[in-house]
């Protein structure tokens, strides 16, 4: 006699989104993930924050075809009782389907191998500049070459977080530690941690850590209730100092993106030296060590300290640029608060998304975040291949009667200062009160 089926429902499934006691559902079958978190290649935070729900579209979004054959392991012999599929969702699977069966995740074309020659390239310009030629012009000069160098880097540990660009593991994990930890001072772990985050939780105030960025920044009044970060494990205090800081922030924007590598560095060594779980925590830090050994020596390298400062400012201002991108395509898109929900996967990635219009020759400058709505909702796809589905994602999208944002760059920025404008000027509302900072009073007091 065959088995009779157990079934929950969806109320007694989101029971199941603890950490220790984590469901998901995929296709309407339940699997307890509580101890696969823990080693689960994108982190726990992908897990926990789509614990007790229907995760199908995600799992679809960020795993191969041949990651199903290991999830009967996970099985918890429970299926979903009321498990449905949206239209959007069922034409959704349909594309990441005729996706595969066109062999584009696997088409990675030769742009990895052109920006990794690119890299090295600057690289070498950079440093014979440096050490063999003289003049405070080429130094500066040299200091933008570092900035690009980074950019192109930054690319590089993007695309290979997402999918395999080189042709093992192990080199791929290579290609990783150089570009990230050895060439830029940027933690590959923190990156895929904080990245990770933000793609599924794709514009939540409280869950997507690209838009925590109190006390300089908040795209949305909702921050100023002093909302917790589910990302930081911390509250995000709208307090007096942030009031002053978000009450300029579309004067001092582009400002901060000139220094905001300073954080990168920042939260990579913050990561590492604590006790949260990171693979290969000892490689990363070593990897970093390489990047504070060859960066501060080149610069000593300089003749005077004036050129010196120049220079690392010179790379800080130029590698900027990418720190602007990374905010036009979710600054001035729509926000919410709580955790992403499974169900709606397509029209959370794609309302939280802003597409830059631009010619395929300036395609190298936006490392495929031109088409970020695309990106979000095809991770695995390799930078190259964007462009060719677009036009597939545009038709779903009105099909649906979804948005497709899209502008050009200019018009980008300019949506993204109107959005921190129009946040700065509620801000300087003082008819609401802030929490008292009384250091902030204590510095300030006058008489």
């Amino acid at each position: 006699m065959a088995e009779l089926k157990r079934f929950v429902t969806s109320d007694e499934l989101k029971a199941h989104n603890k950490k220790g006691d984590l469901w998901i559902s995929i296709q309407g079958k339940v699997y307890d993930v509580s101890e696969w978190a823990n080693h689960h290649p994108g982190g726990e935070l992908p897990l926990m924050n789509l614990g007790g729900q229907d995760a199908t579209d995600a799992f679809v979004a960020y795993h191969p075809g041949v990651t199903w054959q290991f999830l009967d392991k996970f099985f918890s012999g429970f299926y979903l009782k009321d498990y449905s599929v949206s239209e959007v969702s069922k034409d959704y699977r349909k594309l990441v389907y005729e996706f595969s069966k066109m062999g584009l995740f696997e088409k990675k074309g030769h742009g990895v191998f052109i920006t990794m020659c690119v890299i090295a390239i600057l690289f070498a310009v950079t440093v014979y500049g440096v050490l063999c030629c003289e003049g405070m012009w080429l130094h500066l000069l040299c200091g933008g070459l570092m900035g690009c160098l980074w950019i192109q880097s930054g690319w590089m540990g993007h695309d290979s977080g997402h999918y395999q660009v080189m042709m093992t593991p192990k080199l791929n994990r290579f290609a990783q530690f150089l570009s990230g930890n050895c060439l830029a001072g940027v933690s590959i772990g923190w990156w895929k941690r904080n990245h990770n985050a933000h793609h599924i939780a794709c514009n939540s105030l409280d869950y997507d850590p690209d838009l925590q960025h109190m006390p300089f920044f908040a795209v949305s009044s909702k921050l100023f209730s002093s909302i917790t970060s589910c990302f930081y494990d911390r509250k995000m205090d709208f307090d007096s100092a942030a009031r002053f800081l978000v009450s300029n922030q579309h004067c001092t924007f582009y400002p901060v993106m000139c220094f905001a590598r300073i954080n990168l560095f920042t939260q990579s060594f913050l990561l590492l030296l604590s006790k949260k779980r990171v693979p290969h925590k000892g490689l990363e830090l070593l990897c970093l060590l390489v990047f504070w050994i060859w960066f501060p020596l080149l610069v000593s390298r300089l003749p005077n300290w004036g050129e010196r400062v120049m220079f690392v400012v010179a790379s800080f201002v130029v590698t900027g640029i990418q720190h602007v991108q990374f905010c036009l395509n979710h600054f001035s898109t729509s926000v919410y608060t709580g955790p992403p929900k499974g169900n709606d996967w397509f029209e959370r990635q794609t309302s939280g998304s802003l597409d830059i219009e631009c010619y395929s020759w300036m395609d190298w400058f936006h490392g495929g975040l031109q088409f970020q709505t695309e990106h979000h909702l095809f991770p695995r796809l390799p930078r190259c291949q964007l462009r060719t589905i677009s036009p597939f994602v545009k038709e779903l999208c009105k099909k649906h009667n979804l948005p497709y944002n899209i502008a050009s760059f200019w018009e980008a920025n300019a949506m993204t200062i109107k959005t921190l404008k129009v946040a700065a000027l509620q801000a300087r509302d003082f008819t609401k009160p802030v929490p008292r900072n009384l250091l902030w009073e204590a510095l300030n007091t006058h008489g």
